[in-house]
């Protein structure tokens, strides 16, 4: 009797476990009580966000999507906040909620949006960040109109790989990212690069050896495919994807437009003979056209290509693309003309189970253009994927 009751205790915690991700903390899904004060994240209640959004009145909501809604608002001390909501109901938005809460509170980096703190009461999940006022990267190349020139596509290209360096590099354990785009990176007034969204984000533990095998989930355009097809998660995904958003700076266009790739269209349309568009004209914003006559324009170019290189081993390192970048933004200011001395050297989000070797994952696909989401951290159309 005494042996299979230890076991039914032992299933239940399993079960419960599975089912709530917050029993490691402590925390009764009934009561906030229990939540625990992490450093740097303060616990809200469920009325502090109310009277600061009007009841999350429509007038604050700033997007929606799967996961929820999110809204602008002030708090008592004057502080802006967006704060994430989670549909109720969510098991897979509360893990994710979790993770995040756990993620941003152990990092701490000017390129990497800041995590104020959260609710959990009442059935509730949010998270409450600080505000950023310009939007995502996709909104400013595709929707606000804004004039991004070069220099400061560069900068933003700057500061997001200092974000993402600092997860890879300097955060102990490293955090790989996982879901690196244009619209989980936000501006400021400044244009400042934050890099947003760590809800499907990894930890990789030193007996880990610089890969997680983990199931596969990302953003169809952005995923990395040797990740897609070994189940392996690395740092070196990270770097696919932004390499990805480089390109978007380049073109701005989405990364698979009317069932077109843009890394493999930039591939195939490379010309190092052409002196004045790379062989690029087709696919350049016009707002940059005159700058893909200068040596640093195809140093960018072809640093983005070393990333979303097919083989991970092959792809720089985040630091190694920093560095590059900085150069290449010190010679924007310093040289001739804003000329370099030398040229040197949605999609869908997928979410992919099971084992097995896999195709790649932009081979054997047939992707159509289907219907808008608005979701303030996720402002990627939605694309059909469907087999050949």
């Amino acid at each position: 009797m005494v042996l299979f009751a230890l076991r039914q205790k032992r299933r239940v915690k399993e079960v419960t476990g599975r089912t709530d991700p917050f029993v490691s903390w402590g925390v009764s899904q009934k009561d906030s009580g229990g939540a625990p004060q992490l450093k740097g994240a303060r616990l809200f209640s469920l009325n502090e966000l109310k009277n600061c959004t009007n009841n999350f009145s429509d007038t604050h909501e700033i997007g929606s999507g799967g996961y929820g809604k999110v809204y602008k608002g002030t708090l008592v001390d004057g502080t802006r906040v967006a704060i994430k909501r989670a549909e109720r109901g969510s098991m897979q938005g509360v893990v994710e909620f979790k993770n995040e809460i756990e993620l941003l509170s152990r990092v701490h980096h000017r390129n990497l949006v800041s995590l104020i703190g959260f609710c959990y009461e009442q059935g509730e999940q949010m998270l409450v960040y600080e505000y950023v006022s310009s939007g995502t990267l996709r909104e400013n190349l595709l929707v606000r109109g804004t004039y991004l020139d070069w220099k400061k596509r560069l900068r933003i290209a700057l500061g997001s790989a200092r974000g993402l360096a600092y997860l890879h590099e300097l955060a102990d354990p490293p955090i790989i990212h996982r879901d690196v785009k244009s619209t989980n990176i936000l501006l400021d007034d400044h244009l400042k690069a934050k890099v947003a969204d760590f809800g499907l984000s990894k930890l990789v533990a030193d007996t880990q050896k610089g890969h997680v095998s983990t199931q596969v989930k990302g953003t169809l355009g952005y995923l990395d495919p040797e990740y897609y097809m070994t189940q392996q998660l690395s740092e070196k995904s990270d770097v696919y994807s932004f390499g990805v958003v480089m390109l978007e700076l380049v073109s701005g266009r989405q990364p698979i437009e009317s069932g077109k790739y843009i890394v493999r269209e930039v591939k195939l349309a490379i010309d190092p003979n052409d002196r004045d568009h790379y062989g690029l004209r087709g696919l350049l914003d016009p707002a940059i056209r005159d700058n893909a006559r200068t040596a640093g324009f195809r140093r960018f170019v072809q640093l983005a290509m070393l990333c979303v290189d097919e083989s991970a081993a092959a792809r720089p390192a985040m630091g190694e693309v920093v560095k590059d970048i900085e150069a290449m933004l010190q010679n924007e200011v310093s040289g001739p003309d804003g000329a370099t001395s030398s040229a040197g050297s949605s999609a869908n989000d997928f979410d992919g189970a099971g084992g097995g070797a896999r195709s790649h994952p932009y081979s054997d696909v047939e992707i159509t253009r289907g219907s808008y989401g608005d979701n303030a951290s996720d402002y990627m159309p939605y694309f059909e994927v469907k087999p050949k």
